[in-house]
Parts: C-alpha cells; structure tokens; sequence
C-alpha cells in the first residue's frame, strides 16, 4: 500500500497502516487480475478493496492450500481460529491478525454487513466436507456464500448511482461469474483438491462424471465428451455474465473502469479456454501479458474521462493514479 493511498483513505495509525500493506501485497502476490483492476479505483477506495480480498484470500487458503497440512481436522481447526478472530474483530475493531484488523476497519467505515463475512466462512466450511454438487441449484447455493458477498462487499466501497438495494442482485451475480470462469479453469487442480465444481446433472448431459475428469486428468488423454461438458459451462457462465452487465451503469463513475476491467479480464479467461480448445483438465489457460497491457491502457484512458467528466459537472472526484 503506497502512503498515498493510505492517506487518501484517512487510515493514519501506523498498525492499521501496516494491516492494510499486508492485505495488499497478499492481492498482489495471488489475485493478478483483481489487482490490477483495483488500480483503476480512486486511491481512498484502493485499500478496503485489499482488505477484502485479503481476507477472501486468507480463509480460501485454509481450505484449498496443496502446499498445507492436509488433515481436515486441522484444516476446520484452522479456520475455527479464523471465526472466532472475525468475530472478535468485528465486534470491536481490533485484531492481532493484520487482516482482521484492515477488515473490521473496512467493514465499519463502510457499513458493510457483517452477514456477508459469515456467509462466506459458512462455504469455506462446505469446502472440508463437499466434495460436489448435484445441479446447478445446489451450486448457487454454495456460491451465495463463496461468490455472490463478495459482490455485495464490494459494493459500498465502489458506491452506487442508484439504490444500493438494486444494484445489488447484478453485483452478486458478477461475483458469480468471476467464480464460474475460475470453476472451469481449475477443473484440474480442483480435482486434484478431491472436488468437482461443474454441476454433476450438466456434465452428465453430455455424458461425462467424475471417474471421466479423473481419468482424462491423470492419463493427459483428452475425450470429445469433456470438451463438450465444459463448452457447456462455459455457455452457463456467459449467460451469469449478461445478468451481472447491467450492474455497472449502476455504480459510480469512478468505479466504472476498475470493474469493467475486471470483467473484460475474466471474460479473456473463458475466452483463453475456449481457443485452448478446453484443455484446461490438462494445463492452465492464462490472458497473455500483452491482452492485460492494452486492457490496463484502456482502463486508465476511461479513468481520465471520469474524470474529466466529474470535473466539468463539478462533482468530487477522488484522484484514481
């Protein structure tokens, strides 16, 4: 977190200031693309948006770290210490844990519902024990929690041009959305996770389960029927994308180009998988350096024109580089 930013935020204690530096380089380190969407943000909003993913990030590790201790036990141990610190944190501002502390700031400074954070460790939970879904309505249910709040999180820290009531069905549903673009390109390491997040009923529309994935994961053998399964979810998650569009009209200006950035990137993904001709059971699909470069200059080029615009109708615009 640059001085700057912190400054801008009004966040001037030096341990909070530090808390908010750790939620930005764990957004730097694991969430490339959000990262660089976050800074299309005005600078005072670039922080809560850190803290955020800090803690998103925080609690997904716990459960989906190859790297840790693969005990569930240890792992529900893991993330009852994090319940607990959120609700300690959240209750009265403080924490030991850096980020509880930025995310109990952020969440009062802008009103966020502590539901939201209790929705999301209630998926987190699911994750130790669900191993995959049935239909797509069993997997709305977990992405509620796991996805969904985190578009509604978001929301008070982007600010709105409409109530925030109705904005909020499209910014749980872009939240979907980015969840379902990484659903399809981690299929393989989700599966090596020992989970499946395609619905079972749309992969067995076209004749696929999971003894299929595994095999095509574990021989590098590829099957027609895959390719067409995730095709399909690859439609499914299209069609999440044109629900949650309508949304970015409704959010402030400002806040426009860091969202429909972030859009643009994850929609790059699906379209990565699709020319990779949906391998990814195999390899990872990645938007090249090159796509993210011109993106990122057409980001800031709307920036400026928000603006500009702000400026010629005499609203107050944060500075947003």
């Amino acid at each position: 977190m640059t001085d700057r930013e912190l400054d801008a935020a009004g966040v001037l204690d030096p341990a909070l200031r530090d808390a908010y530096r750790h939620c930005r380089r764990l957004n730097a380190r694991h969430g490339r693309t959000y990262f660089l969407a976050t800074r299309l943000l005005p600078a005072r909003r670039r922080p809560a948006v850190h803290a955020l993913y800090g803690f998103a990030r925080w609690a997904d590790d716990i459960v989906d770290d190859l790297g840790g201790p693969a005990d569930p036990a240890a792992r529900r141990r893991a993330l009852d210490g994090l319940r607990r610190e959120l609700e300690s944190g959240l209750a009265t501002g403080v924490s030991g844990e850096p980020v509880v502390r930025a995310l109990a700031h952020t969440a009062a400074e802008h009103r966020i519902d502590h539901r939201h954070f209790t929705d999301f460790l209630a998926s987190m939970y699911a994750d130790l024990e669900v191993t995959d879904y049935p239909t797509y309505a069993d997997l709305a249910r977990y992405m509620h929690g796991s996805a969904a709040v985190i578009g509604l999180q978001m929301l008070p820290v982007l600010g709105t041009v409409v109530p925030r009531a109705e904005a909020a069905p499209r910014a749980a549903a872009l939240g979907v959305a980015f969840q379902l673009t990484n659903f399809l390109r981690d299929v393989g390491e989700d599966l090596d996770r020992g989970r499946v997040y395609l619905p079972a009923d749309l992969l067995a529309a076209h004749g696929v389960d999971r003894e299929l994935l595994c095999w095509s994961r574990e021989s590098g053998r590829r099957d027609r029927r895959v390719g067409t399964a995730l095709a399909a979810a690859a439609a499914l998650t299209r069609e999440v994308y044109r629900e949650a569009l309508p949304g970015l009209a409704m959010l402030d200006p400002v806040s426009r180009p860091c969202v429909r950035t972030a859009c643009v990137l994850y929609g790059g993904i699906l379209d990565a998988v699709a020319d990779d001709g949906y391998r990814v059971l195999h390899r990872r699909a990645r938007v090249s350096r090159r796509r993210r470069a011109v993106l990122a200059a057409d980001g800031l080029t709307r920036v400026a024109a928000a603006r500009l615009t702000a400026r010629r109708t005499g609203r107050r615009t944060p500075a947003a580089t």
